[in-house]
């Protein structure tokens, strides 16, 4: 037989991205998509490439791609060289602009870290230290021996038992590791070394480990960094385990969303040939980045850190693991594992020390994970006797209702429509982003404000390609030169959005016998809650109608519990308590909650009069009031 000859078709394309000036080699066939994802370039794919959400625009300036071209993409546009990303085929070399809302700006996320330190100052070492319940899990014990002689050649291990015993310290089990340091370590520091100790959640269940040895006294340096692992985007903070004191507090985006917005998404890209694997080295790398941010800040070198703590939703802990996440979303809904024990974080590409140990917090079920079990725990709400709703509002919605003697939880299939997926130019919150606006009910103008007051990115009442829109801003006043509007659609994922939510309180109550009207205290938690407008929310439907004086707002609850943990061996046993106290509710299958969700499809509520009273009369005085006023000019 001949040699086959290679097709041109075979060779690789050159896809150059701007304004990057990012270059990758990619094989004909591929999507432009799949390129920027090899070469690290962020596009914005809320539905995770299906090609249903068309946020993944671009522009193709050099060169020719197939397909690329829907419905939602206007002929002008498709003239221009707009094409989905998620759809159009490499054919040949290409030049790609990526437009400016696909950009990962940290602008709004300097908020959330303002919002995180200040909670910080509220809840922390001290409190614990005054209620007796300081004891990180991580110790550093420092002890001294007498020289060997041959009157006393004990093993270098037995002459270190005997010298933690005498410091009161018991019950141990050592790591290969140490072991293999403490010839040395024991000669190098004249017989004094410092023994790094984990201690097990409780005496029962477990034994404590000796995980490091190091010559001389080094008990002024003991480190532990807590660790959210969200959605959207990735945080961390460093904790002197001696003080208490957070040492920095650093964050950025999960790089996770570039193959998709939600966890269901990740979940069906986890199926692919090798995807499991890229999302798992995605969030490692996001980890990694923050640390390394985290060490030029404050100094600290990561080989000093011999602890971690990570809280992060069960999709998420289960893809950082490399654990198979698919059976999280096949009925009967059937996570991995509640528990995972002490493992070395370097196993999973962390870049800390060898020795380092990461404790990962426990999931509930399938959709409320170690991030809601994190945050009820931080914020104290499983030691209250008051009946609390705790909210955490994020790309996914879980509550948790309950007190001290019980917990009933659940997750609302609310989507990331309140980070800006499923909103046609919605987007999360970056600069130039609207993140405020309100309408003259005479002229029927907008007044507008956006994060970091730039222009926005993304006039008034008209027919558009998608039914009735409102203009927001015109082209010439925005960042990506096309009008921004609010469609009928964008409204209609609002309100599936928001009644998702109100439903799942709705069901919750109900199926312990409770009323809305029996809380006595609501907490919010997660990026949305921190920066939510309290009156807004509830004139819409979304929160509750109680006084505000109820509400509570305690940032990023994942981080917060995953901070207060590292400080406290006493608070892990809390944590096992709150899990075992949970009882999970199956919205899907709960009674009731269907017809929770559709008395929800309107502001505020179907039974907006008995639910919401004083919106439901606000609502009464402004329809009143425009009536007074007239037609407003532009409206049909």
């Amino acid at each position: 037989m001949g040699q086959a000859v290679s097709s041109s078709q075979d060779k690789p394309v050159r896809v150059h991205f701007e304004p990057f000036n990012i270059v990758v080699e990619a094989q004909p066939g591929g999507t432009v998509l799949e390129a920027a994802l090899e070469a690290g370039v962020h596009i914005n794919a809320s539905c995770g490439g299906e090609g249903f959400c068309c946020k993944c625009r671009v522009t193709i300036e050099q060169g020719r791609v197939e397909g690329g071209i829907s419905e939602q993409i206007s002929a002008a546009d498709a003239d221009a060289g707009v094409r989905q990303a998620c759809l159009a085929t490499l054919v040949e070399d290409v030049v790609v602009r990526v437009p400016v809302e696909s950009a990962l700006d940290k602008v709004a996320l300097k908020a959330l870290a303002a919002g995180s330190a200040q909670v910080a100052k509220l809840i922390g070492a001290e409190e614990l230290k005054a209620e007796g319940r300081f004891d990180p899990a991580l110790a550093k014990v420092v002890v001294s021996a007498e020289p060997p002689s041959l009157s006393d050649n004990r093993n270098d291990v037995a002459r270190l038992l005997a010298a933690l015993r005498e410091k009161g310290e018991s019950d141990f089990v050592f790591r290969f590791e140490a072991i293999h340091d403490l010839p040395n370590a024991w000669r190098e520091g004249d017989w004094t070394v410092t023994t790094t100790i984990l201690r097990p959640v409780g005496r029962k269940s477990g034994r404590n480990q000796v995980i490091r040895v190091e010559p001389g006294d080094t008990s002024d340096c003991n480190l532990a960094v807590a660790i959210d692992l969200g959605t959207t985007t990735v945080w961390a903070q460093i904790i002197d385990l001696n003080s208490g004191q957070v040492l920095g507090t650093e964050g950025d985006f999960n790089a996770q969303i570039s193959f998709g917005e939600d966890v269901i998404s990740r979940i069906v890209h986890a199926a692919k040939p090798g995807g499991l694997k890229r999302l798992q080295e995605a969030a490692v790398n996001s980890i990694n980045g923050v640390l390394k941010t985290l060490a030029r800040h404050t100094g600290v070198n990561l080989a000093d850190i011999g602890m971690a703590t990570m809280a992060g939703n069960t999709t998420m802990t289960q893809l950082f693991l490399g654990v198979e996440p698919k059976y999280i979303r096949l009925e009967p809904y059937v996570p991995a594992a509640a528990y995972y024990p002490p493992i070395k974080a370097s196993r999973f590409g962390l870049n800390l020390a060898d020795h380092a140990h990461l404790l990962m917090f426990p999931s509930v079920a399938s959709y409320v994970g170690g991030d809601v079990v994190s945050g009820v725990m931080g914020s104290g709400m499983h030691k209250d006797e008051r009946l609390t709703l705790f909210i955490d509002l994020g790309t996914n919605g879980e509550v948790v209702v309950g007190n001290r003697e019980w917990m009933a939880c659940a997750a609302a299939s609310a989507g990331p429509a309140f980070e800006g997926g499923g909103i046609k130019f919605g987007m999360r919150a970056s600069k130039g982003a609207i993140e405020n606006f309100s309408v003259n009910p005479i002229t029927g103008e907008p007044a507008i404000i956006t994060v970091g007051r730039a222009k926005p990115k993304g006039t008034r009442v008209r027919q558009g390609e998608d039914g009735p829109e409102y203009g927001l801003a015109w082209a010439d006043d925005t960042q990506i030169g096309r009008d921004l509007t609010l469609t009928e659609m964008d409204i209609d994922n609002l309100l599936r959005a928001k009644g998702a939510m109100y439903a799942a309180y709705m069901t919750l109550l109900e199926g312990v016998g409770l009323t809305i009207h029996d809380l006595e205290r609501v907490i919010l938690a997660g990026g949305f809650g921190q920066s939510i407008n309290l009156e807004r929310a509830i004139m819409i439907g979304l929160m509750p109608e109680l006084p505000l004086e109820r509400f509570t707002f305690v940032g990023n609850g994942s981080l917060l519990g995953a901070r207060l943990v590292a400080m406290s061996n006493q608070l892990r046993t809390e944590v096992g308590d709150i899990v075992d106290k949970m009882t999970n509710f199956e919205l899907s299958v709960a009674p009731g909650y269907m017809g929770n969700y559709t008395g929800s499809q309107f502001f505020p509520h179907t039974e907006g009069k008995q639910l919401f009273p004083r919106t439901w009369e606000h609502m009464q005085e402004a329809r009143r009031a425009l009536k007074e006023i007239g037609p407003v000019p532009g409206r049909a």
